[in-house]
């Protein structure tokens, strides 16, 4: 039966990415199918979360498929805004943000965009928002 596995995600330096992510996600880079080209970055009960392929394609500048990470309040949304810019995600210029985002459009080291989340200010919250 087919069933969903996991993002991947196009690096050009592995170890920066996978230093990134899992200190972004909290995650472990795992020894799992560790090669010249792939990570695989698990979680706390060691299930596969996040893929790293090493890719010779430059970060699309508005990707079709990004990764969406929440939180459930605009101080937290603050505060992991500017963890992940110490740890090396910086912001992109973006014009594609609606009057009232709920989000905040990131690029990892590697250029690849991402949305942080704010869950209180997203459409199904009841309040307003633009959603990612």
């Amino acid at each position: 039966m087919l069933r969903l596995g996991f993002p991947v995600v196009g690096v050009a330096d592995l170890d920066r990415a996978a230093a990134f992510w899992a200190a972004a996600l909290h995650l472990q880079v795992s020894e799992e199918w560790a090669s010249p080209s792939w990570r695989t970055l698990t979680g706390p009960g060691g299930d596969r979360v996040l893929g790293l392929m090493r890719s010779a394609s430059p970060p699309e500048p508005r990707p079709r498929l990004h990764l969406d990470l929440l939180v459930d309040t605009t101080d937290e949304q603050e505060a992991e805004v500017a963890r992940l810019g110490s740890l090396g995600a910086t912001l992109p210029d973006w014009d594609g943000y609606p009057a009232e985002p709920d989000f905040v459009v990131l690029a990892d080291p590697d250029g690849n965009v991402f949305c942080v989340v704010d869950l209180s200010r997203a459409p199904s919250s009841g309040a307003v928002g633009g959603g990612a």
